[in-house]
């Protein structure tokens, strides 16, 4: 059989390979020596031991080398198809691919390395050798330009080379899965027009304002969650780092909905709940006697009510009773200060953090305030001077996504509930148990919703063709099936796949880029991609290395950026263009003055092509925001040769420009990255989360870098540099043209922020764009930027 596959320059398939040796003698285990007592053994000839000996060696090692002279030959007989079936001669690493002819191959492409071309050369490929008809062939994509192009591709190539094109087909996942079902029952489903038109989030939002309009209940925990525990961390191992300085206290801390600075997460969530509910209150007012001692400093009670003269203390105190471990003579604290109030006889109030942390800890407080006297009055809607809440609109969002991968991984609240009971103390606190009744009641809303429509969502479907291939209700007739951007794939859709090509003799080629996994907001988990064999069996991972997009200087700065994340798939990526100009950082003169910024530019090439400096006419210019608020940047300008388009970098993804400007690389909630973490009870329904900060982020990053084949533009905000920026000016990956601004200087204590000219009681100083959480100052020896 080996030498058949030899004498044909058929690639020796996993298929093939455990079939031979599941049909040989008897082997060792543990040494992979052969058993001599095999009765097989006894009435072999000479030439078959020697055979069966080999089967004792490194059989695996020994079909590789095969595979590769295979490989060899199939490079130098068939040049002429590699070269001429797309449009460019395919590199040596796609040619690889295309030849690689196993059951499970896992092809990691970096970014405008061809991908296309190796699943059109695939398919060409295996139609001229025979190893698939072309009727059994299907390609997957995951939206429906993205199908159209590869069919229109291979309908193309493979008529321009001879090659019977008719029967192979293209699809979206969704067309794909919509097809199965039918098959299967006999009646095609309809997709949710809502869905249809992307505008899932607003249905939710529609959703949340009905259920808020005719339940009391859940309007209240809509509100709660939002107003209050949208923002919390509940894991006692993260310290939540301060968002803001109180200047008469001098220190760090956090910022309240009522604007004072408090000291913990704990004493927020009561200033906000005060707050929101009308109660005047005064934050760490020193107590009504001086009682300080030599052992202990002025008292200032963590809450003073002024209208009813109560003191309150937030204890910090766990779920297991006690205060942090690093916390010394807390507990000491905590008696010397309840018994002040004893023997003054004053008023005091308690809570801990594990009441607080659940809704019944603000229903006991809520009783004792009333009880010495005070009224509340929650408005959820009062308006809010200081730190603003999260929006309604986050918050669907969080449910959608929340939404997508509870129902791509096959979840109820059963499966929920069992998952809980696994996490942490501190993972199943009352915060996770207000999320889920939220979102159930939205979930059921939305499924009565298809219900009375007659209709599917995304995610139910895929389920349901792949629970149909699995029962064995219908049977996929492909051989060969190509997957296109794999690193977007979700379970759902690992699962179709999985069952279509289950069948023996079923080949798969998935193609993706883990360094651009950005839509994990959709339902993607990139634990498909990167945990390719547990999903699909055992294979080969090939890589791409050769981009015919980006420079090699782009490649560089965008390669040693995203793979700082060491879950990331290595990959040295290479250049067919050379080196190229550098990744340019810019200033403007605020945040207001961006779009000013990105005219200059624009005006700077125009002359710059005027007087040939730069070559090409017309050339494409992205403009990447990373919100679809950044529209808001674009310039009134305009060049008969330069034609500017705005995109954000999530729909940028697969396209590619001569130039890509990326504004508003700044700082805070909507900057970028986004500070808009990922709330952590989204475990509960995926995969385990990238621990590596900003790791989705980075990766959008990366995508935003890769669009441009000459040059990337950033654009940043003196004294308001992303984080990202900030790296990048630490790693001296870019090239800065300050504009007239001091150039930046990366804070050499934390390395995240950038020193600042600052004011303080004793003159003008440097001080780190990352305060409060980096305090550092230096002496002011240029003046200020």
């Amino acid at each position: 059989m080996v030498e058949q596959a030899l004498d044909a320059g058929r690639w020796i398939s996993e298929e093939t390979i455990s079939s031979l040796m599941s049909e040989g003698p008897a082997i060792d285990k543990a040494t992979g020596a052969l058993l001599r007592s095999d009765p097989v053994l006894a009435v072999l000839s000479d030439v078959e031991r020697d055979a069966v000996d080999l089967l004792g060696t490194d059989f695996r090692e020994w079909i590789r080398l095969c595979n590769e002279q295979i490989v060899a030959n199939e490079l130098v007989l068939r040049r002429d198809f590699f070269d001429s079936i797309e449009s460019s001669p395919l590199t040596e690493e796609q040619a690889r691919a295309v030849i690689c002819f196993d059951n499970r191959v896992n092809v990691v492409a970096a970014a405008g390395s061809g991908k296309t071309s190796v699943m059109v050369a695939r398919a060409a490929y295996a139609i001229e050798r025979g190893f698939v008809q072309p009727e059994r062939i299907l390609l997957l994509a995951f939206n429906k330009a993205a199908a159209k192009e590869l069919q229109e591709r291979v309908t193309t190539r493979l008529g321009a080379s001879g090659i019977p094109a008719e029967g192979v087909k293209a699809a979206t996942f969704h067309s794909f899965g919509l097809t199965v079902i039918g098959a299967a029952t006999g009646r095609k489903p309809r997709l949710a027009s809502w869905l249809d038109a992307g505008e899932d989030t607003r249905m939710i939002m529609t959703i949340v304002d009905e259920l808020r309009d005719r339940s009391w209940d859940f309007r209240f925990k809509w509100d709660v969650f939002r107003l209050l525990y949208a923002r919390v961390d509940v894991d006692p191992e993260h310290e939540v780092e301060p968002d803001a300085w109180d200047k008469t206290e001098r220190r760090t801390g956090l910022r309240t909905f009522n604007g004072e600075v408090v000291k913990s997460q704990g004493e927020r969530l009561i200033a906000d709940w005060l707050y929101l509910n009308g109660i005047n209150y005064q934050y760490e007012r020193p107590y009504e006697r001086d009682v300080a001692t030599a052992d202990y400093s002025e008292y200032r009670p963590d809450f003073y009510y002024p209208d009813v003269g109560a003191w309150h203390e937030h204890w910090a105190i766990g779920f297991d009773g006690k205060p942090p471990a690093d916390f010394e003579g807390y507990e000491e604290s905590m008696r010397w200060k309840k018994s002040l109030h004893a023997a003054n006889g004053s008023t005091l109030i308690e809570t801990t953090w594990a009441d607080i942390i659940s809704l019944k800890g603000f229903d006991s407080l809520a009783a004792r305030l009333k009880s010495v006297g005070l009224t509340l009055d929650w408005n959820p809607d009062r308006p809010i001077p200081g730190e603003q809440p999260v929006r309604h609109e986050e918050l669907a969002r969080l449910m959608r996504t929340f939404m997508a991968h509870v129902k791509s991984n096959s979840l109820d609240r059963d499966g929920i509930q069992e998952r809980l009971r696994g996490e942490p103390k501190h993972v199943q606190s009352h915060r996770t148990h207000l999320f889920l009744d939220i979102y159930w009641a939205i979930h059921d809303e939305w499924q009565d919703r298809l219900l009375q429509d007659g209709s599917v969502d995304f995610e139910d479907m895929l389920v349901a063709a792949a629970q149909h291939i699995e029962r064995g209700d219908t049977s996929p007739s492909f051989d060969l099936v190509l997957v296109d951007e794999f690193q977007d794939a979700s379970q759902a859709r690992a699962r179709l796949v999985a069952g279509v090509v289950k069948p023996a003799g079923r080949y798969l080629l998935a193609v993706g880029d883990d360094w651009q996994a950005i839509n994990r907001f959709a339902g993607a988990d990139i634990s498909v991609m990167t945990e390719f064999e547990r999903w699909f069996g055992r294979g080969h991972t090939l890589r791409l290395q050769t981009t015919f997009r980006c420079t090699q200087r782009i490649c560089d700065v965008s390669s040693a950026f995203v793979s700082k994340n060491p879950r990331q798939i290595a990959k040295r990526v290479v250049s067919v263009h050379g080196g190229g100009d550098p990744v340019l950082l810019t200033y403007a003169s605020s945040e207001s003055g961006v779009g000013a910024a990105i005219e200059t530019w624009l005006q700077s090439l125009a002359r710059r092509m005027s007087s040939g400096e730069v070559s090409g006419d017309p050339v494409t210019v992205y403009v990447l925001g990373r919100y679809w608020f950044d529209t808001d940047l674009m310039p009134k300008w305009s060049h008969a040769s330069i034609t500017v388009t705005f995109r954000t970098v999530h729909g940028s993804k697969g396209l590619e420009a001569d130039y890509v400007i990326v504004p508003n690389l700044g700082r805070g909630r909507y900057g970028f990255p986004s500070q808009i973490a990922d709330d952590p009870i989204l475990g509960l329904a995926m995969g385990g989360p990238d621990q590596y900060e900003h790791a989705e982020e980075r990766r959008l990053f990366y995508v935003a870098l890769t669009r441009a084949r000459r040059q990337v533009v950033l654009i940043g905000v003196p004294g308001a540099e992303s984080p990202f920026l900030t790296e990048l000016l630490a790693d001296d990956l870019v090239t800065v043209n300050p504009n007239g601004y001091r150039p930046p200087v990366v804070c050499p204590r934390c390395g995240k922020g950038t020193m600042v000219g600052r004011s303080g009681p004793h003159g003008r100083f440097l001080g780190c764009t990352e305060f409060p959480r980096c305090r550092h100052t230096a002496a002011l020896a240029d003046g200020p930027r």
